[in-house]
């Protein structure tokens, strides 16, 4: 339906302001055109043509609100690893192909209902306007504020409640993709960073010979690294216990041992530290002999085994945390409780 096919007296009036139109001469070679005639759409004429495009706006939106709570029950329903066969894609992961379906189409919905409703229901008359200075005077801003409202008030949004309101619920709903998508932050750690495998009981195992350790597996001067009784590396949770767990195990002479509580915690001049340096959590694997300092190869940040593992050098912010050991009744090393701070480098809720 065109308006050559209404009565005049059912147009809508004409807005003026479309454009002078001037005719080319030689004084003004570049003559305005000025603007086509207005073509009004069957919208503007037919009110029943303009309640099935706000019917079919307010569906978009609905749509859109649906594939978001699709997104989230893909998100929450749908195990990771699950694949599909998609034709003419092949097989591929469910989860991402829920994911990726239900939210582009939550955006496309959205945005096919704002252009609907754009191209069906708002103004469509194009105005001619004079270009002015970028500092607007007061009247500019009035004219604006009017044009606003006038804007405001031809986009129907407050006549047009249904297109309102299921335009509210889609933006309202559209966000919680987002947050959905924090659950792959994983659950929060809890104590979990203050606490190691280690436990009173537990063996001091060899990481390179995989055998309980005895006093006399350990020489005076020498470097020796331990796990505890139980973690193997086939394991699932091996690299995440080891990254807490791992010690460097020392033998000095019981009279070089300056720290009070250092030496109580010893057996015969063994000492357990955490091997994970308290800057980043890099493995400490460098021992001088004669100094008795263990240095991170990652920063160089240097700690005094003979002084309780306090810094001496480098960015690590505090000392490393040592594992009170024993004797076992079969004469292996074990440990006596779990380390009594947090190992590795500082966080958030260590206080």
């Amino acid at each position: 339906m065109s308006s050559q096919d209404i009565p005049e007296e059912n147009l809508p009036a004409e807005q003026d302001a479309h454009g002078a139109v001037s005719v080319a001469d030689e004084q003004n070679p570049f003559a305005d055109p000025g603007l086509p005639p207005h073509e009004h759409r069957v919208q503007d004429i037919d009110e029943r043509a303009a309640k099935r495009s706000e019917r079919v706006v307010a569906f978009l939106f609905t749509l859109s609100m649906l594939l978001t709570v699709g997104f989230i029950a893909s998100y929450v329903a749908i195990p990771h690893d699950k694949a599909i066969f998609v034709f003419p894609i092949g097989h591929i992961n469910a989860l991402n192909f829920a994911l990726g379906l239900t939210l582009g189409g939550a955006l496309f919905t959205i945005g096919a209902g704002a252009v609907h409703w754009a191209r069906t229901l708002m103004s469509d008359v194009e105005i001619a306007d004079e270009r002015h200075a970028i500092e607007a005077p007061p009247e500019v801003k009035a004219k604006v504020m009017a044009d606003f409202k006038d804007g405001a008030k031809e986009s129907a949004l407050g006549r047009r409640k249904l297109i309102r309101n299921t335009m509210f619920g889609a933006l309202a709903l559209f966000p919680l993709s987002g947050v959905m998508l924090l659950r792959d932050l994983g659950p929060l750690p809890g104590t979990k960073l203050r606490h190691t495998i280690w436990s009173k009981g537990k063996l001091l195992v060899n990481m390179n010979t995989n055998l309980p350790l005895r006093p006399s597996d350990v020489a005076v001067g020498s470097l020796t690294f331990a796990k505890p009784e139980g973690l193997e590396e086939t394991d699932e949770e091996f690299q995440t216990e080891i990254a807490k767990a791992a010690l460097m195990i020392v033998r000095l002479q019981p009279d070089n041992i300056k720290d009070k509580r250092e030496l109580e915690w010893a057996h015969e001049g063994i000492v357990a530290f955490s091997k994970i340096c308290t800057h980043v959590g890099c493995p400490i694997s460098l021992y001088e002999q004669q100094t008795h300092h263990v240095l991170c190869p990652c920063h160089q940040s240097t700690f005094d085994l003979s002084d309780g593992a306090r810094v001496i050098f480098g960015p690590a912010g505090h000392a490393l945390p040592q594992l009170r050991i024993g004797v076992s009744d079969e004469g292996y090393l074990q440990a006596l409780g779990d380390f009594e701070e947090p190992v590795g480098p500082a966080f958030w809720e260590r206080g």
